[in-house]
């Protein structure tokens, strides 16, 4: 049976966002018998609507919504309106992922601690710590089927030859932590068939054997009776009693109605540009900054982690549009070492892009001889991104525009994001290690691309100790407002060098169980 809730049930637990957080935090209540409406901005697209072409799957799912680039980082100038790129639909972001599922380490929670105070920086350590997140960590990993790990039993995905050559350089520079942890299934696993190796991960997979909320988490909170999804419903703002108690969400309809759903507990999954941004927006004459804010910092501290993507150009064809997305995921330089000349660590990730995105992405307004000769070896290409620790920074931030507004009349968000020292030297050194890697393959040219929109986006509403560093408590819960959560990568205190997917998973499955009993206990 399919559950249907009316608007003034105020029984509810209403769920803002359907990925990564929302999706699973969907499901795992729904399995708890909590009453859910999940309110997701975007179109429920089915596998049917998914397409092996770069360019209109990205106009078809990605969130294209008016956003303005500000800053020192390159997007202020090559995608001044495009700062991030994720997907706007049921399953969110969790459709566009090439699958990377990497746990954070243990020292990478306690940036504060482990990296020192650093001047004009906002570091802080997060109020839990590895140990306690490790069983969730399991859970997660089994829920997504990550490729060679105990808890799913599934052996890694085979090495295509993109795979291969990276590999074979790590290898030839003295690397020997190598792998490939993704939520693609190598064999039959959880009702999602085998990986067919059709190598257009990031537009959607259009067999399921990558983990999506889409056509897993979702579905499957439906069909426990608690959950009811509505999709093409925009947020607009959270309403309050007199007490200050969030009760009420309003949002716009697939026909363009405004809608007042009531609730019992709020819990925003919006992503970490959407969520500060929703909370700003339900500014009242109780909260004059914005809902949950008393400490000033909804929308601060913004990480997208430091980032650099490189080609290289063999000898011989390599092919690496043919098998999966991401390929060799080199783990040696996740370590801190200060020695380096930064603090944190980053991971070398081989992640193809077809020719059409290598054609736009290279050399962003560009053309000639230098673009068309390296374009002309495609088939001889191979490519990485480096995917390091991002510090914190009240600086970096989400705010709201003060004159645009969008088709839904508000502001619409701006991104700043400049870049630390530590950040740059940090890629600096990731994209000198990919340039030694590849050339002692006997790459006969090694190109560095400008970075692409954000796809890792995190903090925003960082997680705290006290109430005056942070947004939400351990639990995701705001210091504010007990039956308020957010439930997204925005509640990352730190970036870490993983990327993100792995940790909002298993952050949503613990998130669950403390608000389910605290529901039944009465206390929200």
């Amino acid at each position: 049976m399919v559950a249907k809730f009316d608007l003034t049930d105020d029984s509810v637990v209403v769920i803002v966002g359907s990925g990564a957080g929302g999706g699973t935090l969907a499901h795992e209540l729904g399995k708890k018998q909590v009453n859910c409406v999940v309110l997701e901005a975007g179109k429920h697209f089915t596998q049917s609507d998914f397409e092996n072409d770069e360019w209109n799957m990205f106009g078809k799912i990605s969130w294209l919504d008016k956003r303005l680039s500000a800053g020192e980082w390159s997007h202020t100038k090559l995608n001044p309106h495009l700062p991030a790129w994720m997907v706007k639909g049921v399953g969110g972001t969790t459709i566009h992922w090439a699958g990377v599922s990497l746990r954070f380490q243990p020292h990478e929670f306690k940036a504060r601690t482990t990296y020192g105070e650093k001047a004009g920086l906002n570091l802080m350590d997060w109020p839990i710590d590895y140990d306690e997140l490790a069983p969730f960590y399991d859970q997660a990993e089994k829920r997504l089927g990550v490729g060679g790990t105990t808890a799913s039993g599934l052996a890694r995905l085979p090495e295509n030859n993109h795979y291969k050559v990276i590999a074979a350089g790590a290898r030839k520079i003295g690397y020997t932590q190598i792998g490939r942890p993704l939520a693609i299934n190598s064999a039959e696993y959880d009702d999602r068939p085998q990986c067919q190796q059709i190598g257009f991960c990031l537009q959607g997979c259009v067999i399921g054997a990558k983990w999506s909320t889409l056509y897993t988490d979702v579905p499957r909170a439906i069909d426990t009776g608690y959950v009811e999804l509505r999709s093409e419903a925009t947020v607009l703002r959270i309403e309050h009693d007199k007490t200050g108690k969030p009760n009420a969400v309003v949002y716009v309809d697939a026909a363009g109605n405004q809608q007042r759903q009531s609730a019992r507990v709020v819990c925003v999954a919006g992503n970490s540009i959407e969520s500060p941004r929703l909370l700003l927006n339900s500014e009242s004459s109780m909260y004059p900054d914005g809902l949950a804010n008393s400490s000033g910092q909804v929308g601060r501290n913004y990480l997208c982690h430091s980032m650099a993507f490189g080609f290289a150009i063999h000898q011989k064809p390599v092919h690496m549009y043919r098998g999966n997305a991401a390929a060799a995921i080199i783990s040696d330089e996740a370590r801190n070492d200060p020695s380096r000349g930064f603090t944190g660590g980053y991971y070398i990730e081989g992640l193809s892009f077809g020719l059409p995105f290598v054609s736009a992405f290279m050399k962003p307004g560009e053309w000639g001889r230098d673009v068309a000769s390296a374009v002309d070896k495609y088939d001889h290409m191979s490519s990485v991104a480096i995917v390091g620790e991002d510090e914190a920074s009240e600086s970096n931030a989400v705010t709201l525009h003060g004159t645009e507004k969008d088709q839904n009349g508000l502001p619409i968000p701006v991104v700043t994001k400049t870049f630390t020292d530590n950040d740059n030297a940090l890629a600096r050194h990731g994209f000198k290690q990919w340039t030694a890697l590849s050339e002692a393959m006997g790459a006969e040219r090694v190109i560095e691309m400008p970075i692409t929109p954000a796809a890792h986006n995190m903090g925003t509403n960082r997680m705290s100790e006290r109430p005056r560093d942070g947004v939400v408590n351990k639990w995701g819960q705001s210091h504010d407002i007990k039956n308020l959560f957010i439930s997204d990568g925005s509640q990352f205190t730190s970036s870490g060098s993983p990327n993100p997917t792995l940790t909002i998973v298993a952050l949503a499955v613990r998130q669950a169980g403390y608000i389910a009993d605290s529901m039944r206990r009465g206390e929200i």
